[in-house]
């Protein structure tokens, strides 16, 4: 089955578990919505606002994925591949907390298209 992804654009697969509840009403939300499952999911995923816990969970796992980086970045040594995918892992996250960070700042320029701006 994995040869059917070969040639495309969109070629790696999320998944999450959601309880029946959960699961009954996301689907309703998705046909309120009129758009495609894909779509519905890629759009609530990347155009929601993010807002910034404070507290020990939350610390705690931004803290354990910069470590992650930062070992990643330690053990690419010479190779280009490894150096490459951890920069780009470090550029994507330090993208996201910027746009999230000016965002929380009430910045205009960075608010995600659907959250309806505040009077």
């Amino acid at each position: 089955m994995s040869g059917l992804d070969k040639n495309r654009f969109r070629n790696q697969s999320m998944c999450f578990r959601a309880s029946y509840e959960e699961r009954r009403m996301i689907e309703e939300r998705i046909k309120i919505s009129g758009i495609p499952k894909g779509r519905f999911y890629l759009d609530s995923a990347l155009k929601s606002k993010i807002i910034i816990s404070v507290g020990k969970f939350e610390s705690d796992k931004l803290s354990l994925e910069i470590r992650r980086l930062r070992q990643a970045l330690e053990d690419a040594g010479t190779d280009d591949n490894d150096l490459y995918a951890a920069l780009v892992d470090c550029r994507a996250l330090f993208e996201q907390m910027i746009i999230t960070l000016e965002c929380n700042y009430d910045n205009p320029a960075h608010r995600v298209r659907d959250v309806p701006e505040e009077k």
